[in-house]
C-alpha cells in the first residue's frame, strides 16, 4: 500500500489522474472503475484536462460502483447526472462503453446480476474509490459480512444523515442502493482511494492501519497488492508518524 499526502486537493487530483493516464495509454481497452462524490471532483478536473491535452479516451470503458435506488437518471442527485455533468459531457467515451447500475429497474435482483456480467465481461483495471466517514467503499456500508457481488443496499443513519445536505428534505434523501460488491473491488488491477477533509482523518487511519473488519470495510483494501491512498494533510493527520501542529 503507498500512501501519497499533497497540500492541496488539486495536486492530489493531478497525481491520482496521472495513475490513471498511465493505465489508459498501456492498455488496449483500459476499464475504469468510477465513483461519485466531492473526494473524486479533483481527479475528474484533471482528467478532462489531460484529454483536452491529448489523452485518448475513447478506448475507455467505465464501470460506476452505484446508485441511488429511485433516483431517475436525470434527477440533480443522480450519479448518473453526476458523472455526465462532471466527466462524460466533457470527453469522447462513447455512450455505448458507459455503465452505471440502473436505480429505477422493475426487477432489482435481475440489474444486479446484470451489473455483475458487465463486471465479468470486463474486468477493472484502475478502480478510483473515496471512503465515507463510517468506513464505507462504494455503498458497501459497514456489516457483520461483506457481499462479493453487486446487491442492493439499506444506507445506515449515519449515511443517510450525511447526504441528506444535498437534498431538500430529509424524506427526499435516498434510503438505498445498488453497488458493486466487493469482489469487483478486491479483483481491480491497481485501486486508488482518495480521501480529503479532517472529518475523514480518523476513519482513514482505522483502514490503513487498524484491522481488516467488515465494520470498517475498506480496510479490505489492505489486502489489496496494488493500492494508492491519496490524501491531504487534514485527512492524514492521524497516520503513525505524521507530526502536525
Amino acid at each position: 500500500m503507498k500512501i501519497r499526502v499533497f497540500e492541496s486537493e488539486h495536486d492530489a487530483g493531478l497525481y491520482a489522474a496521472a495513475l490513471a493516464e498511465r493505465i489508459v495509454q498501456d492498455t488496449e481497452h483500459p476499464v475504469l472503475g468510477l465513483a461519485t462524490g466531492r473526494t473524486v471532483l479533483p481527479f475528474y478536473e484533471a482528467l478532462v484536462r489531460l484529454e483536452h491535452c491529448g489523452l485518448d479516451l475513447s478506448r475507455c470503458i467505465t464501470i460506476n460502483l452505484d446508485e441511488y435506488i429511485g433516483l431517475e437518471a436525470d434527477h440533480p442527485q443522480s450519479y448518473h447526472r453526476f458523472m455526465h455533468e462532471h466527466l462524460f459531457h466533457h470527453v469522447h467515451i462513447p455512450e455505448s462503453q458507459i455503465h452505471i447500475p440502473n436505480g429505477t429497474a422493475l426487477n432489482l435482483d435481475v440489474e444486479c446480476a446484470r451489473y455483475d456480467e458487465v463486471l465479468n465481461r470486463h474486468p477493472i483495471d484502475f478502480q478510483l474509490l473515496g471512503i465515507g466517514v463510517n468506513g464505507h467503499v462504494g455503498f458497501n456500508e459497514p456489516n457483520d459480512l461483506l457481499q462479493s457481488k453487486t446487491h442492493v443496499v439499506n444506507l445506515t443513519p449515519e449515511t443517510i444523515t450525511h447526504n441528506a445536505k444535498f437534498f431538500p428534505d430529509m424524506d427526499q434523501v435516498p434510503k438505498s442502493a445498488i453497488t458493486m460488491g466487493v469482489q469487483a473491488i478486491l479483483q481491480a488491477k491497481q485501486i486508488v482511494l482518495m480521501a480529503f477533509g479532517e472529518e475523514k482523518a480518523d476513519i482513514v487511519a482505522r483502514a490503513i492501519h487498524g484491522e481488516v473488519r467488515t465494520d470498517i470495510p475498506a480496510s479490505i483494501l489492505q489486502l489489496h497488492r496494488d493500492v494508492t491512498i491519496v490524501l491531504d494533510e487534514a485527512s492524514a493527520r492521524k497516520l503513525p508518524g505524521r507530526k502536525y501542529l
